[in-house]
């Protein structure tokens, strides 16, 4: 990793009026969960179409037998947030990251301290009632799939609950949507982290951005779409570059 490049994004993020952070699957994958759609990822194992709004609609018994199967094989019980979702709070509790956007839906984000995160694709450690629109944290009711087998209700009103995640054959959450555009429009510096930037409409958040005037800045493993327009555009680990850049960040 070139050193100097390192200094000057971590002066650009430091000089900044607005900072905002786009997340994606290299961030997760770090922590061990797989990716979904890359070979050998999620999608390779399970089929989609099990997942998608009518099959819940229809058969929603088993849509949550195979959902809690799928998280429980995926996700398992010591996934935890790894140095990059620590870095990026570490940022915001420092006063040098304004908002975080993520494609993720594994909730680790928070769970390393971040306060406010737009989640683009919803949250799977929570569930939405379908029909008050009520959320509750999601670890009870999988525990009801698990036990009994059968569809969990709202304690509200005794409506289906689904995962507060966004379903094949589901549109992406309106304010969500808008919440990131806006966000992108406002950028003074955007840092993607780990999104090859080809599903949207994450991928046109950083043109946007680039678009009114924001500096980019990238890091991921492989080349993304915005390889020629970056200012900084770091291949490495996640985990070893925002730790070394939210150090230069703040040091004196």
């Amino acid at each position: 990793m070139d050193e100097r490049e390192l200094r000057f994004a971590a002066d650009a993020i430091r000089d900044a009026g607005t900072v905002v952070a786009l997340t994606g699957a290299g961030v997760s994958t770090a922590s061990g969960i797989p990716d979904f759609r890359s070979e050998g990822g999620i999608w390779d194992r399970y089929d989609p179409m099990d997942f998608h709004v009518s099959r819940f609609e229809a058969d929603p018994e088993g849509f949550w037998t195979e959902r809690v199967a799928m998280v429980e094989e995926v996700y398992g019980a010591d996934v935890e947030p790894n140095p990059a979702h620590e870095a990026l709070a570490g940022l915001e509790r420092d006063g040098h990251l304004d908002a975080l956007i993520t494609q993720n839906v594994d909730g680790l984000h928070q769970r390393a301290g971040h306060e406010e995160v737009v989640e683009i694709h919803g949250n799977g450690d929570r569930v939405v009632c379908r029909d008050c629109r009520s959320r509750y944290d999601a670890t009870p009711f999988y525990d009801t799939v698990r036990e009994s087998g059968e569809t969990p209700r709202c304690p509200e009103c005794d409506g289906v609950l689904k995962p507060d995640v966004v379903l094949f054959g589901e549109s992406l959450p309106e304010h969500a949507v808008f919440q990131s555009h806006s966000l992108a429009e406002r950028a003074d510096l955007f840092l993607v982290v780990g999104s090859s930037l080809t599903v949207e409409p994450a991928a046109s958040l950083p043109r946007r951005a680039a678009d009114t005037g924001a500096t980019l800045a990238v890091v991921n493993l492989e080349d993304t779409g915005l390889t020629g327009r970056a200012a900084y555009d770091f291949r490495a680990d996640v985990t070893d570059v925002l730790p070394r850049l939210h150090g230069r960040v703040v040091e004196d």
